[in-house]
């Protein structure tokens, strides 16, 4: 009975997989990205492209831990070798095809708009001393969980929780730094959490009739909020669902990696897959 089951469910993963390859051929052509691919010379990819993207795409969209067993569950037409490389070497491409879905979800968003980062360790705390394949990127932080070792992800997101901006920044770099750079072309009400308390940074962002910076006070502030700040205050557990379900469900974390383009890459199709989700 389990062996049947099992079956199954390997039949509908394969089944979503087709879908996804013919989800993002569609998106692969709309945006014309074949045009750059018969400009380029040279040997015939084992796999094309657009396939080399859903992979990826399908790898992180099913939470599937390693490339080997995405290689040993799709069987593409080539080594595990070539599989791997290809999904690295890919990366980039996948990276476009986001900062594109990002514009035109900054072209329809949301008035109302969430900006937050979260931890990335690269591996466990224990680790990060002898971690070498990220030290270059990675860095000591702290949250309010403890420290880690590793990157921080900034997003902002609008009210309908798209994702509409991406940063990543070193361990230690502090979130308000990041705020006013990521956010520069955006409009819109923001709310932040009191992480992002620097008045100075709240007067320069500031643009009369365009965008606003509102960041929940400390517990152990006297400022009294008016009952449409504490909704909107309210309404930032939808960027807490947002890093919820990309650590929880798209594979975002990780320490498999053995190189910087793996780490990259897992973090871009990860990010892809979560917009196309």
């Amino acid at each position: 009975m389990y062996l049947t089951t099992n079956v199954y469910a390997m039949k509908a993963e394969l089944t979503a997989h087709n879908d996804i390859i013919h989800q993002v051929l569609v998106l692969y052509k709309g945006l014309k990205l074949d045009e750059l691919e018969k400009k380029t010379k040279g040997r015939k990819l084992a796999i094309p492209i657009p396939t080399i993207l859903a992979y990826g795409i399908f790898k992180q969209n099913y939470g599937i831990e390693t490339k080997k067993s995405a290689y040993e569950l799709l069987k593409p037409n080539c080594s595990y070798k070539t599989f791997v490389v290809n999904l690295n070497r890919f990366a980039p491409l996948a990276a476009l095809i986001l900062s594109i879905i990002l514009y035109i979800n900054q072209t329809f968003a949301h008035r109302i708009k969430y900006t937050d980062s979260t931890d990335i360790p690269v591996c466990l705390p224990q680790h990060g001393k002898s971690h070498k394949t990220m030290k270059f990127l990675a860095s000591w932080g702290g949250t309010s969980t403890g420290t880690f070792y590793g990157i921080k992800l900034h997003i902002t997101t609008d009210f309908d929780r798209k994702l509409l901006k991406v940063r990543f920044a070193s361990g230690r770099v502090d979130e308000r730094d990041v705020f006013e750079r990521m956010n520069v072309d955006l409009e819109g009400i923001f709310v932040c959490d009191a992480g992002y308390i620097r008045k100075s940074l709240q007067k320069a962002f500031h643009r009369e009739g365009k965008r606003i910076m509102i960041v929940k006070p400390r517990s152990n502030m006297k400022k009294l909020m008016t009952k449409f700040e504490e909704w909107l205050y309210d309404g930032r557990m939808t960027i807490e669902l947002s890093f919820r379900s990309l650590k929880m469900f798209y594979g975002l974390v990780t320490s498999l990696p053995r190189s910087v383009e793996g780490y990259l890459a897992n973090y871009t199709y990860a990010l892809l897959a979560y917009c196309l989700a």
